[in-house]
């Protein structure tokens, strides 16, 4: 089962999740200091990142377990309040840009390509002070600290990815507020950021364009967070409409507006305006793009990036009681099939994937596709032969190549979530997605591979699966 010739396999981390050094070397505060920091068991145990895997200081050591792995991409995000500590360019703390400078020209030397994400759920506090995505503001803020990312490191970054999971961060950050500053804002605050998420991305994304692009020719997306849905009853005609506005409103929410004209999917405008109608609100919840902003969202991305992990099926349920939030204004309850394998709240369907990759194809003019994101957990492991695990990663890269091969899906990377166990936000260290694990006890935060990182390591080698279909 060999997959294209020059398809390329990677790993990913984020700043927050694996470097530590909260507060060394000038770096200011981020949100999630923040909010670890001030308790309350909104993570689990209390944990914070404040040391994580310790990758600020221990570069070497990760940049061993990427040549163990063999990869050719590696897949990173910058801290921005490392490099603007306030989120300005008022102040550059040079202490930060050295230490990404080392991680980019490491990788060169060692063969490895870099692709940055500039932006990974950290947001410097001091722009979360002054209304943080729910402030017209962050788009001018964002746009700055981009085109300062791209003059730094443009040089030799080719592949950059705006925002990590906009659709899923909007949503628990200011809809939900389980993700700091914690404050919910339901059925308002989700559509807000999300507003501003897209006018931040592609405001950037021309600036590349503009001033970048013809010097560096380089690449510039955005990762979307998306799981496959299914109707619970494939008979089932409301079920059927339920799983179409679940995609809708999950996936191309930021996906039509970036890659097909500018706007919102209609299903969901219609959806928030009757809601809101119902509710009393004079308008529509979800706020409009004007004909110019339409214009510059459009087709600002040079690549689709997905993040997959999990499957689920819906069905119909009515908003009766008009209640105010996100998931009511999709009319839709969500589960799990029974039959299928549970991990924390990943659910194990690899044919998801594929089905979700055909679904890309088929609504966005078949674009090139990379896989930035997916992984599977486990516990705290008793032993570093997660065999079982490794055996979801295979069944995973079945389906893969049958999407290449045979539905012809123009996918180009792959990138394992991820490469150590880290700091997994509100669920802190209680789950592991690394193929190297870590030991936060030792205070020299050991990585060890698992059997999947030596088995994936061989997937790199034979660029493929030994079996046959």
């Amino acid at each position: 089962m060999a997959f294209p010739e020059g398809f390329a396999w990677g790993a990913s981390t984020s700043a927050y999740q694996v470097e530590g050094g909260w507060d060394a070397d000038g770096k200011g505060p981020s949100v999630w200091d923040t909010f670890t920091h001030q308790g309350g068991e909104r993570v689990f145990k209390n944990q914070t990142g404040d040391v994580a895997c310790g990758s600020y200081t221990l570069w070497e050591e990760d940049l061993k377990c990427i040549k163990q792995l063999g990869l050719t991409h590696y897949h990173f995000s910058l801290s921005w309040s490392r490099l603007l500590p306030d989120g300005t360019t008022g102040f550059i703390n040079q202490k930060g840009i050295d230490y990404y400078n080392k991680i980019i020209d490491d990788l060169l030397t060692n063969g490895v390509t870099p692709i940055v994400t500039l932006y990974h759920f950290d947001l410097p506090q001091a722009l979360e002070d002054q209304g943080g995505w729910l402030s017209e503001a962050i788009i001018e803020s964002f746009d700055e600290y981009a085109q300062f990312c791209f003059s730094t490191f443009g040089d030799r970054v080719k592949q950059w990815i705006t925002i990590n999971e906009p659709n899923l961060f909007a949503l628990l950050t200011y809809d939900f507020g389980v993700f700091p500053p914690g404050v919910p804002h339901h059925g308002t605050g989700g559509y807000l950021a999300t507003h501003n998420l897209i006018k931040a991305h592609a405001r950037s994304w021309h600036s590349y364009d503009s001033l970048f692009r013809k010097g560096q020719k380089g690449m510039v997306s955005l990762a979307l967070f998306a799981g496959w849905v299914q109707p619970a009853d494939p008979n089932s005609a409301s079920d059927q409409e339920a799983a179409q506005r679940a995609m809708a409103f999950h996936l191309d929410i930021f996906a039509k507006p970036i890659f097909i004209d500018g706007d919102y999917p209609e299903v969901v405008k219609s959806q928030v305006a009757s809601m809101s109608k119902k509710q009393g609100y004079p308008s529509s919840r979800l706020p409009e793009f004007t004909e110019e902003e339409k214009r510059m969202i459009k087709g600002t991305a040079d690549f689709f990036a997905v993040q997959y992990y999990s499957s689920r099926l819906v069905k119909y349920r009515e908003n009766d009681k008009g209640e105010l939030s996100f998931l009511q204004d999709v009319e839709i309850e969500i589960f799990p099939d029974p039959s299928w394998i549970k991990l924390d709240w990943i659910c194990v369907v690899p044919w998801g994937l594929r089905k979700l990759l055909n679904y890309i194809k088929d609504t966005y003019n078949n674009p090139v596709i990379y896989i930035t994101e997916n992984g599977f957990p486990q516990g705290d492991p008793a032993s570093l032969d997660d065999t079982q695990r490794w055996e979801y990663f295979k069944q995973t890269f079945q389906e893969l190549f049958k999407a290449i091969q045979l539905d012809k899906v123009n996918l180009k990377l792959y990138c394992v979530w991820s490469l150590l166990d880290n700091f997994e936000w509100n669920q802190g260290y209680s789950i592991r997605f690394g193929l190297f694990h870590v030991d936060f006890d030792n205070p020299a935060r050991p990585r060890v591979p698992y059997t999947s990182a030596k088995e994936y390591a061989k997937i790199i080698r034979n660029n493929g699966l030994e079996e046959h279909l």
